[in-house]
């Protein structure tokens, strides 16, 4: 038995010996010094050493045995047999193991629940024992050290946060008091789409560049236009027989969004570079969160950041810390004069700054937690919904009576000679019939039963439920629902010549498409000015 223990450990030394010289050549910054390297790779070799022998010791425990789950190697457990798709091969040992399975991750084990009465268990059940979140080196790095309200541990200051979310940043009352905002950069888009016939259009960065651009205003501040102009409408009409990228299409609207939310700016206000810029941070942050770390394995190799992700999220974190700094700087500035949106209210910039200067005694508001809630609502607000909508898109496309029937509720609620608005919405319940088989795309099963996104019934939470169920859904529902009406409403769709769908996903901290979705808008409307 020790034999067999011994050559063990020696087998998964050599192995990982291997793998981190690989990682060493391909991520160190001085790979072109080798005695760097090999002194590195020694004090690797050193650490893994003395966690073998410990991890040999065994005390006597009464814990109970752990799920069943599949073999693993010493010290590497399970991570060597991981593969890409992450939620597809956990969706395939769920056959294999049933419900609840272990997997062994490096030094940490990793509990995977997959049935709905497992998700009561954990999210209502026992929500205050599971409540809080194992961050990870790239989420500490991209968060402020885990001050914003997804990464922060369950307590005072966690509770803090949501109160200022849930009652102000993301309520009805006050999102409701924006929607000229997102009715003006919804019409945008279209009206981008219509102006861009005869060019390919991707049509899921579109959508993610308006929802920044609103969401950024809403933040920072910015005259919400009461004439609606018809923007993301407007820009498919121009698009019309045209290729058009729905994903970039989407991805742009979310960015313009997002950024009109924030401060008051668009993307063509300021410069094609801005956009640009916010996206490949944007994107850049929602990779590293989504990327296998082994720092976050073997938590004792951290300081050493082998894959450099610590480092390439650090270097994205400080191009957003001085957008907000300049912004921040500008807010006080406009406050100092006296200044304020043109409707007289409040942004929630202003709110979030007021609330610092007042400040809870107990549990203040620090520039740390504000700046890492404007993180909050940059990252998780954009390439979320541009992708749900290129998703939704790609589906509807793949079942044109699925395309026909929502476009036939939409001209009976709507009309063809009027253009949708938000309080059209909820007078679609086919368009919302958005899971018996979740793996199948069937709206019908939605109008059989009645289902919301409140996270009660643990067979359909795509917010998430219980205590840390996230704070934007009804931001989400708003802007996902409207562009998707409109893309819709204002259009038909067709593929390119010869191209054919692909719905297959990339697993991440987003799931998306694996290729954009390129796409050729037709107008419905009566009446051309209604994209304008």
């Amino acid at each position: 038995m020790e034999i067999t223990q011994f050559h063990a450990h020696c087998f998964s030394l050599f192995f990982l010996s291997f793998l981190l010289f690989l990682d060493f050549l391909q991520s160190l910054s001085n790979g072109n010094d080798p005695v760097s390297r090999s002194l590195l790779l020694s004090l690797l070799l050193a650490w893994v050493t003395i966690h073998s022998s410990k991890s040999n010791k065994t005390t006597p425990t009464a814990t109970p045995p752990p799920p069943p789950g599949p073999r693993g190697i010493p010290l590497f457990g399970n991570l060597l047999s991981l593969e890409p798709e992450l939620h597809s091969y956990f969706a395939g040992l769920a056959h294999i193991y049933g419900p609840i399975f272990k997997l062994r991750l490096g030094n940490k084990v990793g509990i995977v629940m997959s049935s709905p009465s497992m998700a009561r268990q954990v999210l209502k059940d026992q929500d205050v024992t599971f409540a809080n979140r194992d961050i990870t080196e790239a989420g500490r790095a991209a968060t402020y050290g885990g001050s914003d309200i997804a990464w922060s541990s369950y307590g005072p200051e966690w509770r803090m946060l949501r109160k200022v979310c849930a009652l102000k940043l993301l309520s009805n009352i006050t999102l409701d008091s924006f929607y000229m905002l997102r009715r003006k950069h919804v019409r945008e888009t279209a009206g981008y789409l219509y102006s861009r016939v005869g060019s390919p259009v991707n049509v899921g960065e579109q959508m993610f560049l308006t929802m920044l651009n609103l969401i950024t205003n809403m933040l920072w501040g910015g005259t919400v236009e009461e004439d609606g102009a018809s923007e993301t409408a407007g820009y498919l009409y121009s698009r019309v027989g045209s290729p058009v990228n729905v994903g970039e299409q989407m991805f742009l609207t979310m960015l313009n969004l997002i950024t009109n939310m924030l401060w008051g700016g668009t993307v063509e206000e300021d410069g094609a570079r801005l956009g640009a810029d916010f996206r490949e941070v944007v994107l850049g942050m929602t990779e590293l969160l989504g990327k296998p770390n082994i720092s976050d394995f073997y938590p004792g190799l951290a300081r050493f950041d082998l894959q450099g992700i610590r480092k390439k999220m650090d270097g994205l974190a400080r191009r957003f810390d001085r957008i907000f700094d300049v912004m921040i700087d500008q807010r006080l500035k406009i406050d100092q004069e006296g200044g304020s949106r043109e409707s007289g209210s409040k942004d929630f910039l202003q709110f979030l700054l007021k609330l610092k200067d007042e400040g809870d005694s107990n549990t203040p508001l620090t520039m740390i937690h504000l700046k890492a809630l404007l993180m909050d609502m940059v990252v998780g607000g954009t390439d979320t919904s541009s992708h749900t909508i290129e998703f939704a898109m790609a589906e509807i496309m793949n079942k044109p009576e699925v395309m026909r029937k929502t476009q036939q509720e939409l001209e009976v609620v709507v009309g063809k000679d009027s253009i949708v608005e938000e309080s059209h919405i909820h007078k679609l319940p086919y368009l919302y019939a958005f899971w018996e088989n979740p793996l199948n795309f069937d709206p019908e099963r939605f109008l059989k039963s009645k289902w919301d996104y409140s996270g009660s019934d643990f067979n359909y939470f795509p917010f998430g439920s219980g205590r840390r169920i996230c704070a934007g859904t009804a931001m989400a529902e708003r802007m996902v629902m409207y562009s998707l009406a409109t893309l819709l409403h204002s259009f038909d769709w067709k593929l390119p010549q010869g191209e054919k769908l692909d719905l297959i996903e990339k697993f991440g901290i987003v799931l998306k498409k694996k290729t954009a979705l390129v796409a050729i808008p037709t107008p419905r409307l009566t009446d051309p000015s209604m994209y304008e």
